[in-house]
């Protein structure tokens, strides 16, 4: 069988980590389709003084995303959830987590837009000082919520992503190629990004993750799709040729 389960993707972001870009990819990552996709990168482990750089330039975008409905409004950056029952969870979770120490640096919560005042929002948010074990680690979110977590280096940064019991994507916004090797051989995850939020960006690579966040053998699309669905037949042969015919 091949099936894609679920998933908690990080992004670690080094302090020498060129912030327009981090910035860019953090939020295309976070709060595109509203967060509610598989390759949402809703964790993002910031090594050293990237935190103090980034977050703030972040939160700053976060802010100004127009968040309305898409279908009849194409100045709208960001639509809704997909049903009220999950816009209350996505809500109760930033409240949860904000009761376990969290700082909401950007906050979405019981956003109604004027053109829409009983869709189903939830703004762009950023929970600051996130820890470790606590609930946006272990809850998959699903939702345009980013969490950030204090790193002091690559090492803990690593190890932190890889205690998920997922491992669908990773990223890692960085100009050291050294970092970059570290992290692409290191991490548990089944699409690696460099200086690209969103690894999964060709539809001929095959799609789909490692540990909890696959469940077979070959992967989605590619060859190792056209493979999984392909019967292989093996035909061994051999021929006899009459005795006049060789003689000739």
């Amino acid at each position: 069988m091949q099936a894609a389960g679920g998933a908690k993707n990080f992004i670690l972001l080094m302090p020498d980590a060129p912030v327009d870009e981090a910035v860019r990819g953090l939020t295309e990552a976070a709060f595109g389709c509203a967060g509610e996709r598989c390759m949402a990168g809703s964790m993002a482990l910031a090594v050293g003084s990237a935190g103090d750089a980034i977050v703030p330039a972040l939160v700053d975008v976060a802010s100004k995303i127009k968040v309305g409905p898409t279908f009849n409004d194409p100045s709208s950056e960001m639509g809704p959830v997909i049903t009220a029952a999950h816009r209350d969870r996505v809500e109760s979770l930033i409240s949860a987590s904000e009761a376990e120490g969290a700082v909401v640096a950007a906050d979405g919560r019981s956003l109604r837009p004027g053109t829409a005042p009983s869709g189903f929002f939830v703004g762009p948010t950023v929970l600051d000082h996130v820890s470790a074990g606590t609930t946006p680690m272990k809850e998959e979110i699903f939702g345009p919520v980013l969490s950030v977590l204090r790193m002091d280096d690559l090492d803990a940064a690593i190890e932190m992503a890889n205690r998920t019991v997922y491992g669908n994507g990773a990223a890692i916004f960085t100009k050291s190629g050294r970092a970059a090797r570290e992290f692409k051989h290191r991490i548990q995850a089944g699409m690696v990004g460099i200086n690209v939020g969103v690894p999964a960006a060709m539809a001929m690579f095959p799609f789909s993750g490692w540990n909890d966040s696959f469940f077979g053998d070959l992967h989605l699309q590619g060859k190792e799709a056209i493979s999984f669905y392909t019967r292989q037949k093996v035909t061994t042969s051999r021929w006899f040729g009459d005795a006049d015919v060789w003689a000739r």
